[in-house]
């Protein structure tokens, strides 16, 4: 049975790309971001609008990467990535929209099959499941999206 599963899919993708109850979806928000300005930081000291899109992407490669080596890839891998150094040659608003987007899917891809008993699965090095893995990515991808909204307001 993976009655959960599908909810925790559904609800991703809801937020991904339909209509989710708080607003627009994360990729609206990350689709209308205009490239000029994702090197921009507000104040002088926040992040960037890219650094925020490298970000997600990291902790969405790290979702699916542990759902695809059932537990077994390494997290410091992924925190060593986090809030990377951006360099303009190899990261682009274009390409870390392209990577979320092909992460995600994966994400969805991965979980299609799953029985609802691999939520309850210890994630490696963590000390929280499957399920609370996958409810905070969502909670992340939608607290990200609107400091992205936020930062582009202020930038406008």
């Amino acid at each position: 049975m993976n009655k959960e599963i599908q909810y925790i899919r559904q609800s991703l993708l809801n937020i991904l790309q339909g209509q989710p109850w708080h607003g627009r979806s994360v990729y609206s928000i990350l689709g209308d971001v205009h490239p000029d300005k994702v090197h921009i930081k507000p104040g002088g000291e926040s992040h960037t609008l890219l650094q925020l899109l490298y970000h997600m992407v990291t902790w969405t490669e790290f979702t699916r990467a542990q759902i695809q080596e059932e537990g077994n890839a390494d997290p410091s891998y992924f925190e060593r990535l986090d809030w990377r150094e951006i360099d303009p040659s190899l990261h682009s608003w274009e390409a870390g929209l392209k990577e979320f987007r092909e992460s995600n899917e994966k994400i969805l891809k991965l979980l299609e099959n799953k029985e609802d008993s691999f939520l309850g699965g210890m994630v490696a090095s963590r000390q929280y499941n499957f399920r609370f893995m996958l409810h905070g990515l969502i909670d992340h991808h939608i607290y990200h999206a609107a400091q992205v909204a936020f930062i582009c307001k202020l930038l406008s």
